[in-house]
């Protein structure tokens, strides 16, 4: 592929695995028991995935001589790539126990079994809370080189507000429609019931009839 559309394909590739994290985590904890213990063992596997992708696939391309080590290593570069592993880590522990609490506050609104009404709505509001709060730090947030707190406001144009508002709009639709078509089901089918059949005595010679 061209090196022109090659960053296409990383994009896409970005979005799938972005895309797919939620739905895939919350899974993973239901089927590993749906507990607090088990959705903490789900996050277990994160990290451990973490660690192979993002600590030993690094290492392994500056220490074969793919890439060469950074020069010079700058402290504030060290501490601001740590934080934003630390929002990756934060944000994965928040969806497990958004998951949990969303199980919960169905089994509390009396809501059926699985208790699935208010955990289709996580990864909706996540993924469009995401960009309004990483488009309004651009806004204040304008580090520079060995300058990390520059701080300033710069308002955008007409297209960010409209955005902003399509995103709420699009949100409140999603939950809507998820809301609506929750109340047009009805109870579960209950499956046939068994017919038992008593054994029938034999008969005077001693055949069964």
């Amino acid at each position: 592929m061209p090196d022109r559309y090659l960053w296409l394909a990383y994009v896409g590739l970005a979005g799938l695995a972005w895309g797919t994290y939620v739905p895939l985590i919350a899974y993973g904890g239901s089927e590993l028991g749906g507990r607090a213990n088990a959705r903490l063992t789900a996050i277990l596997c994160v990290g451990v995935a973490y660690f192979v992708i993002a600590v030993m696939f690094p290492l392994a391309m500056f220490l074969t001589g793919q890439y060469e080590w950074p020069k010079p290593v700058k402290t504030t570069g060290l501490i601001f790539a740590g934080l934003a592993g630390l929002a990756g880590a934060v944000g994965a522990i928040c969806v497990i126990f958004a998951t949990q609490s969303a199980v919960n506050a169905a089994k509390q609104a009396g809501a059926p079994p699985p208790f699935d009404s208010y955990k289709l709505y996580i990864a909706p509001l996540i993924f469009g809370l995401a960009p309004i709060i990483n488009t309004l730090v651009s806004m204040l947030w304008h580090p520079k080189p060995d300058q990390p707190f520059n701080v300033g406001l710069e308002l955008p144009g007409w297209k960010l507000w409209v955005g902003i508002v399509l995103i709420g709009v699009g949100a409140a639709l999603v939950l809507f429609s998820k809301e609506e078509a929750e109340s047009h089901k009805g109870p579960a089918p209950r499956g046939p019931a068994a017919v038992s059949v008593a054994p029938q005595p034999p008969d005077v010679q001693g055949a069964p009839r």
